[in-house]
């Protein structure tokens, strides 16, 4: 009798331990999700912002058209998921940035100061978006590969999730070019 409520007490504390483990896992996974989705919910006020910035300038610095169209074409891309498209869409606002030093009366302005406030704050919650995002990959992956929960994430399927890495470019300063288009 003795050997089976040894086995009945192992099998229910492997029992308890295998849930625990799944249930670690997926709280970190959803973690991850959950994080994502915040990244995702910054770029796109990030990306609703870009236009109406762009416009505040538009109409001081008509001749800068080709700042107008790479913002354009960099907003355009990053919707679309680009891999390399935020760090041309943040390249395109640092030129339109550029260009707004130009015009004093213009940076002067309460509604310029008002979305370049707002676009600030963005770059900042998207900052702070992808580290979060980064913690809860670096929990989870942890928790999937140590052992011995690696075995419950191999059982049940738990996939790998990726670092969100900005590209090398991101980190050049931008070129900009304040000479009118011809």
């Amino acid at each position: 009798m003795a050997p089976l409520i040894i086995g009945l007490v192992l099998g229910a504390l492997v029992l308890l331990w295998t849930g625990w483990t799944f249930n670690r896992l997926v709280h970190r996974r959803n973690g991850v999700d959950e994080s994502w989705s915040t990244v995702d919910v910054e770029l796109t006020r990030r990306h609703d912002l870009v236009p109406l910035l762009a416009d505040a300038v538009r109409g001081y610095a008509s001749h800068e058209a080709s700042v107008f169209d790479r913002v354009a074409e960099a907003r355009t891309r990053a919707l679309t998921g680009e891999a390399t498209a935020e760090t041309a869409l943040t390249d395109a606002i640092r030129s339109l940035f550029a260009v707004a030093e130009a015009y004093p009366e213009l940076k002067a302005g309460e509604n310029f100061l008002a979305l370049q406030q707002q676009l600030a704050t963005t770059e900042d919650r998207i900052a702070y978006a992808r580290a979060l995002y980064n913690a809860w990959v670096t929990d989870y992956e942890t928790t999937r590969r140590s052992l011995p929960s690696s075995i419950i994430a191999a059982l049940f399927r738990f996939r790998a999730r990726e670092f969100y890495e900005a590209d090398v470019a991101s980190r050049a300063p931008a070129a900009v070019d304040l000479r009118p288009s011809s």
